[in-house]
This record gives C-alpha cells, structure tokens and sequence, in this order.
C-alpha cells in the first residue's frame, strides 16, 4: 500500500541558545519587543513535514509517496531523495523562486521559535490528486493554504482515507474552514497547543469534534504521550522516555511516520499512536529532522 504525503520539502537552518527564552523576553514588554539570542551552534538539515515523514515511514518499510514542491534550488534535495529512496513522481520544482526555508532557534527548554519563508510551496496546489489504486491512505499536513484546501477536497472525492495534519499551519484557516476539513478527514493530529486553537476557532470542543464520523482525533502531548478521542471518548497513550533531549525538530513528523504505518498496517488507532510515540522518542535524541535510524526487528515489525 503507498501512502500519499501531501505538505512541504524545506531546508532547515537549525540554531541552539543556551538560555530560555522566557529569561529573555518581558512580559510587559512585549509591544516593543527587540531581542537577539546568540546562537553559537548552527546546522542546515533537510526538512519539510512531507519530507520528515516520507523519511519515517520509509525507515518502517512502508511505501510513501510525497507530493509537494521544490525551488530553483532544489537539486540537492532530489539527490537526497534519490539517496534515501524516496520516490519524487509527485515532486515538482518552480523555477520562479527558492525551495522553502525554515530558520530555527531552540533553547535549553527545548522551546522553539521558527521563522519559515514558503517559497515554492506556495505553488503546492499546482499538483493535482487524482484516483490512483496504488494509493490507499494520506495525509494533509502543513503546505500552501490553496494545497492543503484543494488536496482535502481531491482526497474526498477520489474516496482516498486520509488524516487531516494542520500543524503550523493552521493559523491560516478560520472555523469554517477547519469544520470542513474535519467534515473531509478521517482522522485529526494535532498537537496540544494546535487542539486548544482548533477547539477554539471550530467552537467545539475535541472530544466533540471526535464524536462525528472521524475514526479518531490524535492530540500529541510531547513526552507525556498522547489522547486518542474516538466518539468522545479519550484514551491516554503514555509517552516513551527518550535517551537524551537533543532536538525537537521533526518529533512530530517521526510520530507521524509510525502513524501512518500503523494505520496503512490495519491496526487500530491507539496501537498506531503507540508505535508512533516510540518514534517520537528516538527522534529527539538525535540532532536534525532526518538523521535518526529504526531497527524495525527492534520496534517488533
């Protein structure tokens, strides 16, 4: 079975201040806020949710399948995606500006603050989802605004099951749009800060929006683990402790990684949602968003 990923392919400067960022920032001060963190570490990664989670989901022996959209500058990704073995039938490059970028600053709290410039996946939605058999499961994560509206509205009436994976980018939706997404999706991920704008821009809460025709609502917690809501009712998946706290970046794509593959497996959402924090785990105690490796006999797969 593929897995069609829709979302981003980004390059990721990532930069460490040892500090916190609360020791930094005033409250009361906020209004005219002008502040630089030094940062004497700096990486550049591959990244992108579509990308981070091709990347999990391959390691798993699944079949995943991105589509999203590259810059002028793209050529050293496609050789990554070739290296990894990640298929680019679906990866389109525009000519007329640069791949995306994201800029990251993580401090000792393991807080982030990123600054992201769309590029080329502004033009995401140039890429169409049409009905393909080998094509069996999705998911919408973060993307263009067009893309991630129009490629709900295609995995629907192509029939293809999919989750619903707003991220970051959900600030760009109101309620009714993120009604419609819930009211396309077969199941919703969010994290807990992303269910508390869901519930407040949809003006319900997660346990009901979970009780319409969704097969279930994922609200990840982090270490903690996370709630699984079906039909309103809420089962708590514990978290798995990780060997290190290293870099946050891509947790939550590696959880969506395990996800997917359980669900493309046929199993049932919380042991989907177990694997996929076991991911999470291994993530995070690895710098950059695609430098970790599974040992599946390890995961028991």
């Amino acid at each position: 079975m593929s897995v069609l990923i829709c979302g981003s392919l980004a390059f990721d400067t990532i930069t460490n201040f040892p500090g916190r960022f609360a020791q930094q920032i005033l409250p009361d001060q906020v209004h005219i806020l002008n502040v630089a963190f030094l940062v004497p570490t700096l990486r550049k990664e591959f990244g992108g949710c579509a990308g981070n989670i091709a990347y999990s989901l391959k390691q798993l022996g699944g079949d995943p399948l991105i589509m999203a959209t590259l810059g002028k500058d793209g050529a050293i990704y496609r050789n990554r995606l070739e290296h990894v073995g990640l298929s680019q039938e679906f990866v389109r490059t525009i000519e007329s500006d640069y791949t995306a970028q994201a800029m990251i600053i993580t401090d000792q709290d393991n807080n982030q603050i990123t600054a992201f410039h769309p590029g080329a996946m502004q033009q995401a939605h140039v890429q169409r989802i049409e009905a393909d058999p080998r094509i069996k499961l999705a998911i919408v994560a973060p993307d263009g605004r067009d893309a991630m509206i129009q490629h709900a509205e295609q995995l629907q009436a192509a029939g293809i099951p999919f989750v619903f994976d707003p991220g970051q980018g959900l600030p760009m939706f109101d309620g009714d749009d993120l009604k419609r997404f819930v009211s396309q999706a077969t199941w919703v991920a969010v994290n807990d800060y992303e269910g508390k704008m869901l519930a407040e821009r949809t003006g319900q809460s997660l346990a009901e929006l979970s009780k319409s025709h969704l097969q279930g609502l994922i609200e990840t917690l982090g270490g903690e683990g996370c709630n699984v809501w079906i039909q309103g009712e809420k089962t708590h998946v514990p978290g798995v402790k990780a060997e290190a706290l290293v870099d946050p970046t891509g947790c939550g794509d590696a959880f969506r990684g395990g996800l997917l593959y359980g669900l493309s497996q046929g199993w049932d959402l919380v042991k989907s949602v177990a694997l996929a924090n076991r991911l999470g785990a291994i993530k995070i105690a690895v710098a950059g968003p695609q430098n970790y490796t599974l040992d599946r006999a390890e995961l028991g797969l």
